[in-house]
């Protein structure tokens, strides 16, 4: 086995993670590797060997209490040689000194992490729906997908006039951990729509993103993070979403919301794979019941 260097993230190599993640039917969105370096540009890791790159993972500290393990990728004919390993290695290590830390398991691995001490937590699913242009719809289906009229008291906002303190706050109390800087970088990225809910005192009562993202073949969209106070404001998020971007729309859901699933189904997503989360620590305490879509899956 030759020796295996393991780098930061240059960001003229950003395009080559995204086409890896691409390869393994990730379905990265349009910018999302660049945020992730963002995030903690220590937590972002080729493994080389001489000059030909062969692997990557990331593992960001999202502060002193929580940490996420993702975008683990070995190209497929140097796997089986351990370069693997040194990298998941590597990422633990720049993780150690935090008492949680996170991941999104394949049904494959799954014994493989229990091994190094990550435990179940919940299933996350994944959904997908066809969405159809507004010009192919007839106005009864066209009116369903636009959705209910707002609940009095709220407004429907877009992009930079959505107050981004609101949607803070709103965030942090109902994920695991805080991540202003991730947040900022993701809401705010030229890729996608953002909308939030915000009442006559400007505070967040639900917001969602979709953003480009690329398929094995073609492109689609992918919608998270989609949070809201009910499940009848966030079908009223993703029918907003859905009616500007027609096409293959994928979202992640959370298990630890039990509504989330039966929602997305009313909607018209059809199941179509899944992970676990895992947590090495202790499980964090948030309830999701909030949480309808996931940001991502290679940061949690």
């Amino acid at each position: 086995m030759s020796t295996l260097q393991i780098r930061p993230l240059q960001p003229n190599q950003v395009d080559r993670l995204t086409d890896w993640a691409r390869r393994e039917g990730f379905a990265p969105g349009l910018g999302d590797v660049e945020i992730y370096r963002h995030t903690d540009r220590q937590g972002l890791w080729i493994g080389w060997l001489g000059s030909e790159p062969v692997g990557c993972i990331a593992g960001v500290h999202y502060n002193l209490e929580y940490g996420f393990i993702g975008l683990y990728i070995v190209v497929p004919e140097h796997r089986g040689l351990g370069y693997g390993r040194q990298l998941w290695q590597h990422a633990l290590d720049h993780l150690a000194d935090l008492p949680c830390v996170g991941l999104e398991a394949a049904s494959n691995r799954i014994e493989d992490y229990a091994g190094w001490g990550f435990r179940p937590a919940s299933p996350t699913t994944r959904w997908q729906r066809i969405s159809q242009p507004m010009s192919q719809r007839m106005s009864g289906e066209a009116a369903e997908l636009v959705g209910p009229a707002l609940p009095e008291g709220l407004r429907l906002m877009e992009g930079a006039a959505i107050p981004q303190a609101a949607v803070q706050l709103y965030d942090a109390q109902r994920e695991p951990s805080p991540r202003p800087h991730f947040l900022a970088d993701w809401l705010a990225h030229r890729a996608g729509t953002v909308k939030a809910l915000i009442d006559g005192e400007g505070r967040c009562h639900g917001f969602g993103r979709i953003r480009p993202c690329l398929l094995p073949r073609g492109e689609g969209w992918r919608i998270g993070p989609l949070l809201a106070d009910t499940p009848a404001l966030a079908a009223l998020l993703i029918q907003q979403l859905l009616s500007q971007h027609p096409g293959v729309v994928l979202i992640d859901s959370p298990g630890a919301n039990p509504g989330a699933g039966p929602l997305l189904a009313d909607l018209g997503f059809e199941r179509v794979g899944g992970t676990l989360r895992m947590y090495r620590g202790p499980c964090p305490a948030v309830p999701l019941d909030d949480v309808f879509g996931l940001a991502c899956l290679e940061l949690g």
